[in-house]
């Protein structure tokens, strides 16, 4: 059985949290809070912190088992096969979106003229040779890129200062407090989607040590909080650049900024530096639903090995492919992460949380007697 350290957690599950969240996050918020949205990222991502204690609770009362096992013994069988079910189609779903994702942004941002297959098929050959190397090579991955995704982005975000227009946050909360709760809503799907994959990757974490379980703890707050304030400054930057509505028009302002980007005149455009990153980053969270659908498959319908990945990949291509504009992929992720993945998770793991506790407390007599 596979095993990842404490700081592997931390960098891996960093990388999942954030994802490309910094690509799109400017947009939505700012969209629904104005030019006051920066003020929600924070405290929608301080909710990674009690779900993902919730998670390792669980994970020390059922050691080496993923939450879909600790739902069929706490709920019994065929519920848990449901919550099972559930889980693999969102993680399907939700995965294909983010290959669809890889193509889209490379075709709208520095190659147009390449086909967008070819983008998919380039993925999805990194997400498979990841899945395939073992959770262990995935981790020492995003140990390795996660690094370069912050100093890329502070590099793109302090290259963009002179451009900034103070005047444009002012004034602060004028609409009041009410569009920061709208805009907070946007972002707590991001939290819930580093839940579900918690929910599978505490199977690769050691359990017979004291201190590396406080370990995990502090690298669930520190991932939360590194995310949470990295998105926050690039909305902040954005919105200062070119102000809340030009922030809200732009698809992908990330990318903007860094076409401002100049250095002594001579170097410019350099874009397409920072294309390279993310693509990391996308490569990443993609690969953590291929394997957050695999975990299901194997966990609930016992479907294990080469051909079921490779039939999976044709789920993700299948999905991928029916993704047809940039448009319609921003609603089709946006319905993913408020409609499928916040409700579910928000519901599925406090439930599973309490109805555990529950059951030991009334376990507890009978053993004392």
């Amino acid at each position: 059985m596979e095993r990842i350290s404490a700081h592997q957690f931390m960098t891996l599950g960093a990388s999942v949290l954030m994802g490309g969240t910094f690509l799109l996050i400017a947009t939505f918020v700012t969209e629904a809070g104005g030019r006051d949205g920066w003020m929600s990222i924070m405290p929608a991502f301080a909710l990674t912190i009690p779900y993902g204690i919730m998670i390792l609770s669980l994970s020390t009362q059922y050691p080496r088992k993923s939450l879909l096992n600790i739902s069929e013994i706490i709920f019994g069988k065929w519920t848990g096969k449901i919550i099972g079910s559930l889980y693999i189609v969102i993680s399907c779903y939700y995965g294909g979106l983010l290959l669809a994702f890889i193509g889209i942004i490379y075709e709208q941002s520095i190659m147009p003229l390449v086909p967008r297959w070819v983008f998919y098929l380039g993925g999805l050959l990194l997400v498979f040779y990841l899945a395939s190397s073992g959770i262990e090579v995935f981790a020492r991955f995003s140990e390795v890129l996660l690094p370069i995704i912050v100093v890329a982005l502070v590099f793109n975000i302090v290259l963009t200062v002179p451009r900034i227009e103070q005047n444009e946050l002012l004034p602060f909360l004028g609409n009041g407090v009410k569009p920061l709760l709208w805009s907070a809503i946007k972002v707590i799907p991001f939290p819930m989607v580093y839940s579900m994959f918690l929910a599978g990757i505490i199977t690769f974490l050691p359990h017979n040590d004291q201190q590396g379980k406080s370990q995990f703890k502090t690298g669930i707050w520190r991932a939360a909080f590194l995310v949470g304030i990295l998105n926050t400054i690039v909305v902040l930057i954005q919105v200062l650049v070119f102000g809340p509505r030009e922030t809200v028009r732009l698809s992908f302002g990330i990318l903007e900024l860094g076409k401002m980007v100049e250095l002594s005149r001579t170097v410019a455009g350099v874009e397409s530096l920072f294309m390279g990153v993310w693509l990391g980053a996308l490569v990443i969270k993609c690969c953590a639903f291929f394997y957050m659908t695999t975990w299901g498959l194997e966990t609930v319908l016992n479907l294990k090995g080469i051909k079921w990945r490779l039939l999976l990949c044709a789920a993700f291509l299948g999905i991928a492919f029916g993704v047809k504009k940039g448009f319609y992929l921003s609603t089709k992720l946006s319905f993913a992460e408020s409609y499928l993945i916040f409700p579910f998770v928000s519901v599925w793991i406090p439930i599973l949380w309490i109805a555990s506790h529950w059951k030991v407390k009334l376990n507890t007599p009978n053993k004392t007697s």
